[in-house]
Order: structure tokens, then C-alpha cells, then sequence
């Protein structure tokens, strides 16, 4: 996939470790105390779909057919940093925004995964769908290599279920009640939520599809949403207050950050 490492992913990854740095700056005595807290045993949350969780041809399927999408990503984040410097560093501050937010774990004993907030309604929001798929490869890799949150294997099926579909189902939300002529809140609050569920409706099907076995897909299916549903209904109504929040805060202080997804990409360079 040409370009799919290249320049534009690198400076999302750079700005995006900048940003979680500069957020919390820490002096040394700080920076010690906090890595020994990290190297002490404690028990572990698995966030995400954990490392080998999902069988080696499946979590294949799932990395291969969001690749397309990641490329198309890159290439658009080339065209806008190409017409304004200033946009990587805002895509980079998203991709740590979705990191922050995806790190919040709320257990869910009989399944073997976590509940959390996405953060990818908001990023849809502000940044359009493709680019939501994009800054969730980056939030999610770091986790996976620095927090162990999800796995390598299994970043295909969690890029799908927070990055492509939540990212997509939020997108369209938001424009589908603003073209209805909802208000700026309404519409963010709704993308936020349905964004935060259809995710987890995703992650359910992941989950049933490949793990099932003899059991009818759909009665599997059933049970993995109904134990997702305690926690992450009350997450999800959270994440839309939040998102409807975030979007009403900067449309009346940086409105122009609102047209950013919006913006149109410059013609290719031959």
C-alpha cells in the first residue's frame, strides 16, 4: 500500500506524542515516582480486543481490509497539510484526545474486555470520518505498544469497531440532524452516543463472529451486547453530553475549526 508509513502518519505519531507530553509536563522526581508505580504489579484491564483473542485468520481479515482506508487517510492528511501547516498539529491533538478518553476501563467481568468512552464521534465530527479511522490507528497503536490496551494482532478489528464504524456512524449522525435542521448540541450529543454504541455493537460482532463455535452466531451475539449493555449505556449517554460539549465550546470559540473536515482537499500534484 503505497504511503502507508509515509511522511503525513509519521507527523500525526510525532505531534501526537508531543501533546500527551506537553499536557502533563513532569518534573524528574515526578517522572521517577510515576515509573515505579508502572513497573509495580497491579491488576491488569484489558482494554480493547487483547492480543491473540481473536483467531490468526481472522484478525488478519480485519487488519487487511482496513488498510484501503488508512492510505486513504494519509493521502488526504498530505493534501491538508499541504494547504495549511497547521492542521497536522490539530489532527495530531485528536489523536490524543481519542488516546486519553479510550484510556478510561470499565471492567466487563464475563467477556475478558473493558467498557470506555472513544472519543471517535467527536473526531468524526471535527475532522470528517476518514481521518477518524486514521488518528485511531495512531491512539490504538500507541496503546497497544506502551499500555498493552488491545493487541497487535487483533488493531485491524479494533480500528474497525472504533475507528471505521464508530467514526463513520457519528459522521453521518451529525450531518443527517444538522441537515434536519437540529440544533449544533443536539446533533453532537446524538453523534457522541450512537458513535459510542455502534462501536460497541461492532466489537460484539467481532467477538460472536469469530468466536461462536457451535452456538448459533446470533444467540452469541446477543449475549455479548446484552453484557456490554450496563456499562456502556450510561458510557455512552456520557460520551455524547461530552462530545455535545466539546462541539458547542468550539463553535463559539474557534468556529473555524469546524470546517476543517470540510475543507477541500487541493488537486494532486503530478
Amino acid at each position: 500500500m503505497p504511503g502507508f508509513s509515509g511522511r503525513g502518519c509519521g507527523a500525526v505519531l510525532r505531534h501526537c506524542v508531543q501533546a500527551c507530553l506537553q499536557s502533563a509536563p513532569l518534573p524528574p522526581s515526578a517522572g521517577l515516582a510515576a515509573l515505579v508505580l508502572l513497573l509495580l504489579p497491579h491488576p491488569a484491564h484489558a482494554m480493547h480486543l487483547a492480543e491473540g483473542l481473536l483467531p490468526f485468520g481472522w484478525a488478519a481479515g480485519w487488519t487487511l481490509s482496513v488498510l484501503p482506508l488508512l492510505a486513504l487517510g494519509v493521502t488526504r492528511l498530505r493534501q491538508r497539510m499541504a494547504q495549511s501547516p497547521l492542521y497536522s498539529p490539530f489532527v495530531a491533538m485528536l489523536a490524543a484526545a481519542v488516546f486519553v478518553v479510550s484510556c478510561m476501563p470499565v471492567p466487563v467481568p464475563i467477556i475478558g474486555t473493558c467498557s470506555h468512552p472513544c472519543g471517535t464521534g467527536l473526531a468524526a465530527v471535527l475532522i470528517g470520518p476518514v481521518m477518524t479511522v486514521l488518528v485511531t490507528f495512531v491512539a490504538l497503536l500507541l496503546q497497544a505498544l506502551f499500555l498493552a490496551h488491545g493487541g497487535l494482532s487483533t488493531l485491524g478489528a479494533d480500528i474497525w469497531s472504533m475507528g471505521v464504524v464508530g467514526g463513520f456512524v457519528g459522521y453521518a449522525i451529525f450531518h443527517g440532524l444538522r441537515s434536519l435542521r437540529a440544533s449544533l448540541g443536539v446533533a453532537a450529543f446524538a453523534a457522541g452516543m450512537l458513535s459510542d454504541w455502534a462501536t460497541y455493537a461492532m466489537t460484539s460482532f467481532e467477538l460472536a463472529s469469530a468466536l461462536h463455535g457451535a452456538q448459533p452466531l446470533g444467540t452469541t451475539l446477543g449475549t455479548l451486547l446484552l453484557s456490554f449493555l450496563p456499562t456502556q449505556l450510561p458510557l455512552g449517554i456520557l460520551e455524547g453530553a461530552f462530545t455535545a460539549g466539546a462541539v458547542v465550546f468550539i463553535s463559539r470559540r474557534r468556529p473555524a475549526l469546524l470546517k476543517f473536515h470540510a475543507l477541500p482537499a487541493a488537486p494532486a500534484t503530478p
